[in-house]
């Protein structure tokens, strides 16, 4: 019996591209990536979905983590970015060739995934795909079932381990053929109709950006960007706000030894991070954005609390000034003007593995 490694997100193409393998009675076996990029679901769980699917299908699934891989990729990837901070064609790249080692580690025969020709007008272009492709040495082992007929043969199919008459040729934009299959499979529940990437989210990208262009960026400083109001003191020093109390929770979880934390005195309000160069000032000026967030913005003077992180030296108080509006206005940090590019820019779009 033939096999084939699948990249399974656990959104509704890469299910039905699953299911269309299966029908041929070929061996399927999962593979789903996690970055801490994904947003899949309302929980952020990409491999919650994925697992879901695997469970209902009878398929066994690896799962893996490729945060710190891929975030050297976005730092500065070979192919550039598309509309944000999103570095498609390189993360694609990366996923398949970890994927083609996988696939020889279990010995399948070849790869599918969830793609349509032209759902996403770059990425999933066939000169793209081609890229990707040889680039990660799996030309003619990657089959895409829902528009194989779109495209050329792959091994696959040449060998006659997959009947390519029952294949697909879905192309474009549209879901409507996609839903229709669903009925036939009766696939009802389906997260992840489009891009589950927070680097296609413009005000995430921003302060990717912001964060890439300042420091050498880990997998603690990403999750920090998904929190709070950001601001930039300076290119070394950057400060985070809490909007509410699930803010001020996350803040204080991902708080890290050398960071400052700054909350108001005998009064609910904001907690602070402050990262980075650390001076008197920097921290005068924390102090006083996180007076300007809690109801003491309207006092003259107000107490707030300072802490060093993972430090046994006890809190101490300052008593500062809020600050005004149009101080605030000049730290936050703001959208770019214009789309967010690098070399080779025309090559790239949403993310979207199926």
């Amino acid at each position: 019996m033939a096999k084939a490694l699948a990249l399974l997100s656990g959104g509704l193409d890469s299910t039905l591209a699953i299911r269309v393998i299966q029908n041929q009675g070929i061996e399927v076996i999962a593979l789903n990536f996690v970055t801490v990029f994904c947003r899949c679901t309302s929980h952020g769980s990409c491999k919650l979905e994925a697992v879901k699917v695997s469970e209902k299908f009878g398929i066994p699934i690896k799962v893996i983590n490729t945060t710190e891989r891929f975030l050297e990729l976005v730092k500065k990837p070979k192919y550039g970015y598309g509309k944000n901070m999103n570095p498609c064609i390189d993360c694609r790249i990366n996923i398949f060739r970890i994927a083609g080692e996988y696939m020889k580690e279990i010995g399948a025969d070849f790869i599918i995934t969830g793609e349509v020709l032209g759902q996403r007008p770059m990425s999933q272009r066939k000169e793209a795909m081609k890229l990707i492709d040889k680039e990660a040495n799996l030309t003619g082992l990657v089959l895409r079932p829902l528009c194989a007929k779109h495209m050329e043969p792959t091994i696959p199919e040449k060998l006659g381990l997959v009947d390519r008459e029952q294949l697909l040729q879905i192309r474009g934009r549209s879901r409507k053929n996609q839903i229709q299959l669903a009925d036939v499979f009766q696939i009802k529940d389906y997260p992840c109709s489009a891009g589950g990437c927070l680097l296609t989210d413009p005000e995430f990208a921003h302060r990717m950006r912001d964060l890439v262009d300042t420091c050498d960026a880990g997998t603690n400083d990403v999750s920090l960007l998904m929190v709070g109001r950001h601001f930039r003191l300076d290119s070394l020093t950057k400060v985070i706000v809490g909007r509410n109390e699930e803010d001020n929770t996350r803040l204080d979880a991902l708080s890290s030894k050398g960071d400052i934390q700054l909350s108001l005195v005998d009064m609910p309000g904001p907690l602070t991070i402050v990262r980075g160069e650390i001076t008197e000032e920097k921290v005068k000026t924390a102090a006083r954005l996180t007076a300007r967030y809690g109801k003491s913005h309207v006092l003259p003077t107000v107490k707030v609390s300072v802490k060093a992180i993972k430090n046994d030296a006890p809190a101490r108080v300052i008593e500062i000034t809020p600050m005004s509006h149009e101080e605030v206005d000049k730290l936050i940090i703001k959208k770019h003007q214009g789309n967010i590019t690098s070399n080779k820019s025309s090559m790239v779009t949403e993310l979207d593995i199926g």
